[in-house]
């Protein structure tokens, strides 16, 4: 079962361009050292700096490029929000544009690390029962909510996400095009046609989920390479490495490793 909230400490080392990434859930990044640049489609040139916190709607696909301060790594917090918690606070808004687009919540006007360390509190706190633990998280978006911010509610998961979440369930599985259609109860003609109306086909769809959850596995984590590129259902080191380097422009160990 998914988390309705978790949170992910991200680490990296060298300034790299990830291109086309795409954001299932509702993401925060609370940005610690060094800052985020963004290249949204709609919103064009975007820059979060240390203290600020950037929210990505479910269904975004954005450029972005970390970049980490002289001498010194970048690090954020990561926190994703399950949609049935964004819509207790925010369904009763009228739809609103902002809402479908990356926000900056700045450092210096609102502050955000205060609702960060409630998130940190209340998911690092296991003897709160479930429904306690869920109403000390809708807290960080009534704050926002307060703030004059709003998130996107009613969202319908397009057919990126729901194959992203699919695939997501075991990437070491080897799938298949015509096994994920038969999962959606439909043809594979008719998968293809479904998924056409994203701008990506299934083979796209596959490699991106696994090469993105690689990319997390390798700020988030300590695990070796060689055991992240199986994770992902790639047969060899090597093909990860080479796919990974291909689409990002940079090898997968060259993440935790700062440039001579």
């Amino acid at each position: 079962m998914e988390s309705k909230v978790s949170i992910y400490p991200i680490t990296q080392a060298t300034t790299a361009t990830f291109t086309e990434l795409y954001f299932r859930l509702t993401f925060f990044f609370f940005i610690q050292r060094g800052s985020k640049y963004v290249l949204s489609p709609k919103q064009g040139e975007m820059l979060g700096e240390q203290g600020d916190l950037m929210i990505f709607p479910p269904g975004s696909m954005v450029t972005m490029e970390n970049r980490p301060v002289m001498e010194g790594d970048y690090r954020a917090l990561g926190v994703s929000y399950s949609h049935d918690l964004i819509n207790t606070v925010f369904s009763d808004l009228p739809k609103s544009d902002a809402a479908q687009g990356v926000q900056i919540v700045r450092a210096a006007k609102h502050n955000p690390s205060d609702i960060l360390g409630l998130i940190q509190d209340t998911l690092d706190n296991d003897a709160l029962p479930d429904t306690i633990r869920d109403h000390r998280l809708l807290e960080p978006l009534l704050w926002l909510r307060e703030q004059g911010f709003q998130l996107p509610t009613q969202v319908e998961d397009d057919p990126i996400s729901q194959v992203r979440s699919l695939i997501e369930s075991d990437l070491s599985h080897s799938w298949q095009a015509e096994e994920v259609a038969t999962h959606f109860a439909m043809s594979e003609a008719t998968m293809r046609r479904w998924l056409s109306k994203s701008g990506q086909g299934f083979a796209k769809i596959l490699l991106h989920t696994r090469l993105e959850h690689g990319l997390s596995l390798l700020q988030t984590t300590d695990a070796q390479v060689s055991e992240i590129a199986l994770d992902c259902g790639f047969k060899t080191p090597s093909h990860f490495s080479d796919a990974f380097r291909k689409r990002f422009g940079i090898k997968p160990k060259d993440i935790r490793l700062a440039a001579d």
